[in-house]
């Protein structure tokens, strides 16, 4: 199918609408080209169509192509007052440059989910000036990837956040302990000796654990005996006093401290009583100076649970944002079960391809500015809502176009000669609306040998006359396939079917799926590095060294 006049108009006026009416002739031809996939086998007449079209919009004055483009397309003016709707709100008492902060758990690297909270804070910090922290919170010594501590910073340099400091938890034990002691001195916090069955149905029916009331110099030598390793795991915590009578029992009396047996991969056997995050994030976000929070709305017990530290410690609470939860479909995220998976031979590692860790999602192809143009537009709205990938991978596709060289592959192909052909050759450039990366040129000879996908050839009815992509049209015979002739007369009536030649390469594209397509690759894609459009097949990250690819979209 190949555009009509009218529809290269629309999408050109489109393109000026975004551009203060003047429409970018390269853009406008990469989207026909892309949008109309049979257009690319006449790209010299459509490219000189477009053209013309173009040079007319450009030439004409930019308020009536603006509101040309309007009236043809009344969806770009809810467009652009759904893109004003969702600019980041502008953060509440601001009087100078901002300090904010990110606060994974290390237990693997950054994943798809984790990349909102990343550049959310990162803009805000880039908007205002100001510090952005990296705290890596690692007080639970039980769930912690050694691995993590330097591929979360990497996560974050290849989205494009910039961390001004790192601070690891597990290194600041001492003030957390100092903290301690000083609600227990204020008589704030207590240490309870229930067992934590018990302690959990007395919250539940807001009645007090029988150690709630005992002397600060009581409890002061219950802690010191639980830091010291003078209690064995499960029997001991140290408590922050609330209100019992709180409708919500998560927020009566929460746990601060518990003991810990287990040796941490950076202290070793240093500590054995260790902070609870809420414990650690409240007094971590003091000593920060932070002037504002940014986190899932999951987290809003959290903010009241840290927020008795705040009152009792007469300390200036940063100002919280929550934002909506985000299911994102078919993605495994969860560190648990990809850890299991790496162990037990499942996945590959982090960046395996159907993983939706950061790590997968550049060994894919995605670019890091996709991520940043997806959440900005989402906004920081309080309502859940479902991640979506066709948006995603349309920004992405935007992003990557321009440079992706376009590639003949074939998977699960069928070797065919085209007989009665004389001498035949094939040219086509690597991208049709980018006439800098070049052209490829392959001499076939007379009846030569092709690959072409089983799957077309098996709905091919005999006698039915095809075009093989920028090469020549041929009838389907008996035995195989009869040249025919090289008419680009009646294209939109025929269908077009990719090839590749006989001295192709082998090669495998890796989905996120798990399934593998193994087939043929034409000679040049050595050439080749990166993102390429694989035709009629999508976007594809090439290794040409271990001649495999990733499916992107």
């Amino acid at each position: 199918m190949l555009p009509d006049e009218s529809e290269i108009r629309k999408i050109a006026l489109r393109n000026a609408y975004m551009h203060e009416g003047k429409a970018d002739l390269g853009a406008v031809i990469n989207k026909i080209m892309g949008q109309y996939p049979d257009a690319r086998s006449r790209g010299k007449e459509i490219s000189a169509q477009v053209t013309a079209i173009v040079r007319e919009i450009n030439s004409s004055d930019s308020r009536k192509i603006m509101e040309e483009a309007v009236s043809l397309l009344p969806e770009l003016a809810i467009k652009e007052k759904h893109v004003q709707e969702h600019r980041l709100p502008d953060l509440a008492d601001v009087t100078g440059e901002v300090r904010m902060r990110l606060a994974p758990s290390p237990s693997g690297p950054l994943h798809v989910g984790h990349s909102r909270m990343a550049i959310l804070n990162d803009e805000y910090v880039r908007r205002y000036g100001g510090k952005l922290y990296l705290r890596i919170e690692d007080t639970n010594p039980s769930n912690i990837d050694l691995d993590a501590y330097h591929l979360i910073p990497e996560d974050l340099e290849w989205l494009g956040v910039k961390v001004h400091e790192i601070v690891v938890q597990s290194k600041r034990m001492n003030i957390y302990y100092n903290e301690a002691k000083k609600l227990i001195e204020r008589g704030s916090m207590y240490i309870c000796e229930c067992q934590q069955s018990d302690f959990k149905n007395l919250k539940l029916q807001s009645k007090a654990c029988p150690h709630r009331e005992r002397s600060p110099e009581t409890n002061m030598a219950a802690f010191e005996k639980m830091i010291s390793g003078g209690y064995s795991k499960g029997t001991v915590s140290a408590v922050v006093k609330t209100d019992l009578n709180h409708p919500n029992p998560s927020i009566r009396d929460w746990i601060a401290f518990r003991v810990k047996e287990e040796t941490h991969p950076l202290t070793g056997k240093t500590y054995f009583a260790y902070p609870m995050m809420n414990f650690s994030v409240a007094v971590d976000d003091h000593y920060l100076d932070l002037t504002h929070v940014i986190r899932g709305k999951d987290h809003l017990n959290n903010t009241e649970k840290q927020s008795y530290i705040f009152h009792y410690m007469g300390w200036k609470k940063p100002h919280y944002y929550h934002y909506g939860l985000v299911h994102i479909p078919g993605t495994i995220l969860k560190t648990s079960i990809i850890k299991k998976g790496i162990r037990d031979g499942t996945y590959s590692g982090w960046s395996d391809i159907r993983l939706g860790t950061l790590l997968t999602m550049k060994r894919r192809g995605y670019r890091p500015e996709t991520f940043r143009k997806y959440w900005v537009g989402s906004g920081m709205r309080e309502i859940d809502s479902e991640f979506s990938w066709e948006i995603f991978n349309s920004i992405n596709r935007e992003i990557i176009d321009p440079d992706a060289r376009r590639l003949w592959f074939v998977p699960n192909p069928t070797r065919l000669k085209i007989q009665g052909s004389s001498e035949l050759k094939s040219s086509a450039p690597f991208h049709p609306g980018n006439p800098s990366l070049g052209e490829r040129t392959y001499s076939l000879g007379s009846e030569p040998e092709i690959f072409i996908p089983e799957k077309d050839w098996l709905s091919i009815r005999e006698n039915e006359r095809f075009r093989l992509k920028d090469l020549c049209n041929v009838i389907r015979t008996p035995t195989g396939i009869r040249y025919a002739d090289n008419s680009h007369e009646d294209l939109k009536k025929i269908r077009i079917v990719q090839w590749t030649p006989s001295d192709s390469s082998d090669f495998i594209v890796e989905k996120p799926d798990g399934s593998i397509d193994r087939g043929k690759i034409e000679p040049l894609f050595s050439k080749v590095k990166g993102v390429s459009q694989f035709e009629r097949y999508g976007y594809v990250n090439i290794d040409p060294e271990k001649r495999v690819g990733y499916y992107l979209h």
